[in-house]
């Protein structure tokens, strides 16, 4: 007797963004983040199925880091034992650059963003996270007139080429 077995389909490269942050925030500082995750979280993620757009990052009265919000559709192949699309996960950074970002956000009112989700050359599950200040109106104006200004100017280029 012959066992059937199939393959559901895994991106090799996965990189899910968060574009809203860079719009809406002012990048100071990045980091590498790894994410505690469970059997079926991971297997979605391989597929592509998760989503950072509105997650935030928060530490809780031990100190720990937690993201927010962040939405990981339940595996298809998983039974009873699937997990919770929106719980908090935990983010795996040093003590030492945990004490940074924590003194940062408490002194000075700054945010920590995740900027991008994706699976490194391991197989891990990475977070990039960045410390981060809220832009003002005056300065999202900005950000729409820089980048119409350079697509006008690389249309410009494009046609006395």
């Amino acid at each position: 007797m012959k066992c059937l077995t199939f393959a559901l389909p895994v991106q090799k490269n996965i990189n899910i963004k968060n574009r809203k942050a860079r719009f809406a925030y002012e990048v100071l500082d990045k980091y590498v983040a790894g994410i505690v995750l469970g059997g079926t979280e991971i297997k979605s993620i391989r597929q592509g199925k998760a989503s950072i757009g509105e997650s935030f990052c928060q530490f809780n009265d031990h100190g720990e880091l937690f993201i927010i919000n962040m939405h990981i559709d339940e595996y298809s192949h998983g039974s009873h034992y699937n997990h919770k699309p929106r719980a908090e996960r935990k983010l795996l950074l040093n003590k030492r650059e945990l004490k940074k970002l924590q003194k940062e956000v408490q002194d000075t009112g700054l945010t920590i963003v995740p900027l991008r989700l994706f699976i490194n050359d391991r197989g891990l599950a990475k977070m990039e996270i960045a410390l981060a200040r809220g832009k003002k109106l005056h300065d999202k104006r900005e950000t729409i007139k820089d980048r119409d200004n350079k697509r006008n100017l690389d249309r410009i280029k494009k046609q006395y080429r």
